[in-house]
């Protein structure tokens, strides 16, 4: 039988807890699951795409989870899937919002390749407001962000913010 392989698709600016969770779970439904660290013209990334992959590789091995890499990618979706060859994409869902916007991606990808199936898993309750951008604009304003991420990514985006010299006033 062929080896099931996952992508999961994100930016990771920075990982989060509900990011983890997701990953935890999705790696539980392939024998492989690819975490696709990309760049989104959209977003204004805190962190380059080699520091994202660094911090998503080091907080996927603290995870112990055997069957996870982390491959860079700035293609289109279904392009980078097929080229891992993959079967699955996995998706996190928030909330009613994500599911809008999750619902129309997944029918364009599906356009694209009908043979590459689109899973949706909801994040733990707990983790359901967790977003990168809160993350960082909890930060900017010198906000305590470490019910939201790991002690390690929460030194990395403390670190940036005092790098940059971007903290709010408060």
């Amino acid at each position: 039988m062929a080896e099931r392989i996952g992508v999961y698709p994100g930016t990771f600016d920075p990982i989060t807890l509900g990011h983890l969770d997701i990953i935890r779970r999705g790696a539980k439904l392939v024998d492989k699951l690819i975490i696709g660290v990309t760049t989104n013209p959209s977003k204004d990334p805190m962190f380059t795409p080699d520091e994202r992959m660094a911090m998503v590789e080091r907080e996927v091995a603290d995870q112990g989870i055997p069957n996870v890499s982390v491959v860079g990618f700035n293609a289109l979706l279904m392009k980078f899937a097929e080229k891992q060859g993959a079967s699955v994409i996995v998706r996190g869902l928030r909330a009613v919002a994500d599911f809008e916007y999750e619902y129309q991606m997944a029918g364009m990808n599906q356009q694209l390749n009908n043979r590459i199936e689109t899973v949706f898993l909801m994040a733990d309750v707990s983790l359901q407001p967790i977003a990168s951008k809160l993350v960082k604009e909890i930060a900017l304003f010198g906000g305590d962000i470490g019910q939201f991420v790991t002690p390690a990514v929460r030194d990395d985006v403390v670190a940036r913010v005092n790098r940059q010299g971007q903290r709010g006033d408060y």
